[in-house]
């Protein structure tokens, strides 16, 4: 029986690579994707979300969700690093397919609840759209899975400031309620996603291999790729997003440990995730009572990239 997932997102060349890959993956059941702000508008990541939703062998509604923080002033969108688009400005044509009506906070409430201990959520993009969950229906908490992130830097530095990875600086206090919930969540973050490069050559093998998404996909790295090699001297993409469904899929691909997350809300270190290891107390407050959380510290690199590349090319 293939496992339920809603991904929520906001492509973005990785969020692309990752929606694809789960599309792919037959173990799993993609109920739908429910968009956000974050590397683009909310509006392009809807359009985004419905061109992606065709190269699925199956129906993927798209619900379109927030388009702003909880709280913070929004932040500009990366196109520096994904294009104006979204798909590093290649020009790829809109679907004929509409967004479904509903809300996509109103769609994960309905399918969690239609679906208790079922569903599992899987945020690509800044965490507004799940912590409004929590806030509308508090319920729910008790009825999710599991919450598979991709956010947050545990021990690894930050790639919007020393200490913040980008999801998370685009709305640090939803990812605080949601790292804070009553509900099972595992941080795949910049400790992990940052140990596995997929490269020019890996896309060009995808794109002879499965023309019709893979040269999508080869298209729109080459503008990610060529961002990390002019940025960073990297000379291939961090495949972030895809870690979230390669987690789905094998988890004994990575070292896990657990404990409490909180995330800085204000101040130089804005957007950081606080990890307190489960074994260790503290004399000062906001520690207390919060749930054990999982956080991916290591990665078996080459088993995680063959797995994405391989599911890529199906």
């Amino acid at each position: 029986m293939s496992r339920k997932i809603i991904i929520d997102t906001d492509p973005g060349v990785d969020d692309a690579l990752a929606i694809v890959m789960a599309a792919n993956s037959p173990e799993l059941n993609v109920l739908g994707l429910t968009t956000v702000f974050g590397n683009v508008s909310v509006e392009q990541a809807t359009t985004n979300a419905l061109i992606l939703s065709e190269f699925a062998s199956y129906d993927i509604p798209v619900y379109k969700g927030e388009a702003v923080p909880v709280t913070r002033t929004p932040a500009p969108y990366a196109d520096f690093v994904h294009g104006d688009d979204g798909f590093g400005n290649i020009n790829w044509p809109e679907s004929d397919k509409q967004a479904q009506t509903q809300h996509a906070v109103d769609f994960i409430i309905e399918q969690v609840r239609k679906y208790p201990g079922e569903v599992t959520l899987v945020p690509l993009g800044p965490l507004t759209n799940i912590a409004r969950v929590l806030e509308k229906a508090p319920d729910v908490a008790a009825l999710v899975k599991e919450v598979v992130l991709m956010g947050g830097a545990a021990r690894h530095c930050g790639n919007v400031s020393p200490v913040a990875e980008a999801n998370i600086m685009g709305d640090p206090h939803a990812a605080d309620k949601v790292f804070t919930a009553n509900w099972p969540v595992v941080m795949i973050g910049l400790d992990v996603t940052s140990q596995v490069l997929l490269k020019h050559d890996d896309m060009q093998k995808i794109a002879q291999l499965n023309p019709k998404q893979g040269e999508f996909l080869r298209q729109a790295c080459d503008f990610y790729i060529d961002f990390y090699q002019q940025t960073l001297g990297i000379a291939g993409c961090m495949v972030h997003d895809p870690s979230t469904i390669a987690y789905i899929l094998d988890p004994s691909l990575f070292e896990v440990e657990q404990g409490r997350i909180r995330v800085v809300t204000d101040g130089l270190a804005i957007g950081q995730t606080t990890f307190a290891p489960d074994d260790r107390k503290f004399p000062y407050p906001g520690w207390d009572n919060l749930p054990q959380q999982k956080v991916c510290m290591k990665v078996r690199a080459q088993a995680l990239l063959d797995l994405v590349t391989g599911r890529l090319s199906a």
